[in-house]
C-alpha cells in the first residue's frame, strides 16, 4: 500500500512563501475599568419589590500597535426599584487585544465592531453577573447580543443618514 502525501509546501499553498493570508486572533483579554455601587445599602436589602434594570452597551475600538486593535466593550446597568431608589449600578470596560493581519480593509470594520464583541461578551456577562452577586444581589445574566446583526443596522442606518445628507446638499 503505498502512502499519498497531501502536504503542499507553504511556498505552493500561499504563492512564492508570501505569507498572504488574513488572520485574526486574541492576543489578551482583561478588565479596562470595573465599578460597583450600592448606595443604598442596607436599606435596600429591605425592599421586597423587584427592581428594574437599564442596560446599555457600547463597542469602540482603535489600533494601538502594527497589527494590534483594542476593543472595548462597555456594559453599563442600573438598578432601580418603583419609588426611585437606586439598587445598584454597575460599570464595566471590558477589553481585548487582537491581532489582524492581511485583513481586507472592508473586513476590518465588520471585525472590530461584530466578530470581536461576540468573542469578548460571554466572558464581561459573567463578570457583570459575579459583581452584582458580590454586591448582595441575585446575579445580572444579560441576555445573548447579536453584535452581527446590529453591526449591520448601524451600518444601515449610517448609509441612509448619509444619503440623506447627500440628497439634501444636491
Amino acid at each position: 500500500m503505498a502512502e499519498e502525501s497531501t502536504d503542499a509546501g507553504i511556498g505552493e499553498t500561499l504563492g512564492n512563501g508570501a505569507d498572504t493570508a488574513p488572520v485574526a486572533g486574541v492576543l489578551s483579554q482583561y478588565i479596562k475599568d470595573l465599578s460597583f455601587e450600592n448606595p443604598n445599602a442596607p436599606a435596600i436589602y429591605q425592599n421586597q419589590s423587584a427592581p428594574k434594570i437599564d442596560v446599555s452597551f457600547n463597542i469602540g475600538s482603535a489600533q494601538v500597535g502594527e497589527d494590534v486593535y483594542e476593543v472595548m466593550l462597555k456594559i453599563e446597568a442600573r438598578a432601580e426599584t418603583e419609588n426611585g431608589q437606586v439598587a445598584f449600578v454597575v460599570d464595566l470596560s471590558y477589553a481585548g487585544l487582537f491581532g489582524l493581519r492581511n485583513v481586507p480593509a472592508d473586513q476590518m470594520q465588520p471585525f472590530l465592531l461584530a466578530e470581536a464583541p461576540r468573542i469578548l461578551f460571554p466572558f464581561a456577562r459573567h463578570i457583570v453577573a459575579e459583581a452584582v452577586r458580590d454586591g448582595g444581589f441575585p446575579p445580572l445574566m444579560l441576555d445573548p447580543i447579536d453584535f452581527g446583526a446590529l453591526y449591520l443596522q448601524q451600518a444601515a442606518q449610517a448609509e441612509q443618514l448619509a444619503q440623506g445628507e447627500t440628497a439634501g446638499q444636491a
